[in-house]
């Protein structure tokens, strides 16, 4: 028996095979065709916002965002360190700076907090990370950066479908960035997206994703190449017209693990987050005080076919690439230290079975 930690959500081959079929009539199979603009059309709907730029991954995305809106270079942007290399990554390779802010015990997003004695004449923005699906503090975080004239882009990589007071996550700050993984909740293979309000970014984003060129005898910017394939995009639209029963599907392997996990001493779960409608994206499990560590938990269920991820592990400002930084040290971020240390995600996709949740379980407890 093997159990990943995630498995991607596919359409029937039949459905993906059609999607696809009209690309051998057209031998369009890139360079914004028919499917990738209609997926953009698709998510602008779906999400209820009126600009969205697809990727072909997530992280060019939040690279592109951040280039496009104009900030002094060599500035200094507020982010947390307990999220995936790509957000730090692309936070440097920009031209900035990370000043790495603690989280917040409850929920693992960026402790709001904290955020206001971080900021300087250098800072010109604030990245937060919706982490495991969970919601950072968008009313705080845009009374804070409205108070200091800054910049907020969203890395939602973990927060597809995910809705506040019924607005959508796509909907907050400057900009939001998705990654479409095959690990994600919604997937296009590889890909992601950034979706934002502004009518001026329309054609930096192009510019940034498709090498500046405007047209067949102008290139006008200086950029890359970042665009999404026909292919990505079709597996993209078949995925959309699943979502919502996929997302059933993994609220239902949620309840079972939380009844079976509750309550026991030694593990804690996130709490649902007051009126956050979520994506079941993961299922984070701290053991603080357990009978066993998180380490021996992650072996013994290694050992037994089972996948679980230390994840976030190691926190990125203990990264070795980043030992020169300042703002670097988990020092200076212990509660986020302390939580990378203790947390593990069980498996957790829509086609999971209700038994194999049970086995992961009896592991845990036994």
């Amino acid at each position: 028996m093997r159990i990943n930690v995630t498995r991607s959500s596919m359409p029937t081959i039949e459905e993906y095979v059609s999607e696809i079929s009209d690309i051998w009539d057209s031998h369009w199979l890139t360079n914004m065709g028919e499917k990738h603009n209609a997926l953009e059309k698709e998510l602008e709907s779906f999400l209820n916002v009126p600009h969205v730029s697809l990727y072909t991954n997530g992280h060019l995305a939040l690279e592109n965002i951040i280039t496009a809106l104009d900030m002094k270079k060599g500035g200094e942007i507020i982010t947390t360190p307990f999220t995936f290399a790509s957000t730090t990554h692309a936070i440097v390779r920009t031209g900035f700076s990370p000043i790495f802010c603690d989280i917040n015990p409850e929920n693992y997003t960026i402790d709001v907090e904290k955020i206001e004695e971080l900021i300087t004449d250098k800072t010109v923005a604030i990245i937060p990370v919706h982490v495991y699906g969970n919601m950072c503090d968008v009313e705080k975080i845009e009374r804070i950066a409205s108070a200091y004239n800054l910049k907020v882009i969203y890395d939602s990589a973990h927060a597809f479908g995910v809705k506040y007071k019924g607005v959508s996550s796509a909907c907050f700050g400057d900009a939001t960035m998705y990654s479409f993984h095959a690990t994600k909740v919604f997937n296009t293979i590889e890909g992601g997206a950034v979706c934002y309000h502004q009518d001026n970014l329309v054609r930096k984003l192009n510019d940034l994703r498709d090498f500046g060129i405007r047209s067949e005898e102008d290139v006008g910017y200086i950029g890359g190449n970042a665009k999404m394939n026909e292919f990505q995009a079709a597996m993209g639209l078949c995925n959309l017209r699943h979502f919502n029963e996929e997302i059933e599907k993994r609220r239902n392997v949620v309840l079972h693990y939380r009844e079976r996990l509750r309550e026991r001493i030694g593990i804690k779960l996130c709490n649902p987050q007051e009126d956050v409608e979520p994506n079941y994206a993961y299922f984070p499990v701290v053991f603080d005080k357990y009978k066993y560590s998180r380490d021996e938990i992650y072996r013994i269920l290694k050992e037994n076919g089972i996948g679980a991820r230390k994840y976030f592990y190691p926190l990125t400002n203990s990264f070795s690439c980043y030992s020169d930084l300042k703002s670097a040290g988990i020092e200076k971020t212990p509660i986020a230290a302390y939580i990378a240390e203790k947390v593990l995600t069980l498996p957790l996709y829509a086609d999971l079975n209700i038994k194999d949740v049970d086995i992961i379980c009896d592991l845990i407890l036994s």
